[in-house]
C-alpha cells in the first residue's frame, strides 16, 4: 500500500510562488518509486477534481494549459519525493492540492486522468490572494 504525505501548502499573493511536496512509501512488492506514475491533482470547493500535472517512470510528462510555464513538476527518486514547483500563481490556482500515484498512465500522450490514479495523499490547501 503506497503511503502519499504532501507539504509545502500555505498562502501567498498573486505572482508569489510555492513548492509542494509529496513524500512517497510502502511502494507494492516489485516497484520502486521510479517505476510509478505520479501527478498533482487540485480541488476547489464546489468544483470536481483537476488534473494539474503529472510525470511518468520515463519522466515523460503532461501539463494543464492554465498552468504551462508556470508550474514545473520534477522527482527524486533517492528521497522518494516528488515536487511541484508553483511561479506566478494567480488567484484562480486556489485550491486543495493532492499528490497521486500509479503504476501506468498516459503522460507520454498528454493525457491526465484522474481514474488511472490509485493511491492518494490527503492533500494541502493552496491559497493565493490578489
Amino acid at each position: 500500500q503506497v503511503q502519499l504525505v504532501e507539504s509545502g501548502g500555505g498562502s501567498v499573493q498573486a505572482g508569489g510562488s510555492l513548492r509542494l511536496s509529496c513524500a512517497a512509501s510502502g511502494a507494492a512488492s516489485g516497484y520502486t518509486f521510479s517505476r510509478y506514475c505520479m501527478g498533482w491533482f487540485r480541488q476547489a470547493p464546489g468544483t470536481e477534481r483537476e488534473g494539474v500535472v503529472i510525470i511518468d517512470s520515463a519522466d515523460n510528462t503532461a501539463y494543464v494549459d492554465s498552468v504551462k510555464g508556470r508550474f514545473t513538476i520534477s522527482k527524486d527518486n533517492a528521497k522518494n519525493t516528488l515536487y511541484l514547483q508553483m511561479n506566478s500563481l494567480k488567484p484562480e490556482d486556489t485550491a486543495m492540492y493532492y499528490c497521486a500515484a500509479t503504476g501506468l498512465c498516459l503522460a507520454r500522450f498528454g493525457y491526465i486522468r484522474a481514474t488511472d490514479f490509485h493511491y492518494w495523499g490527503q492533500g494541502t490547501q493552496v491559497t493565493v490572494s490578489s
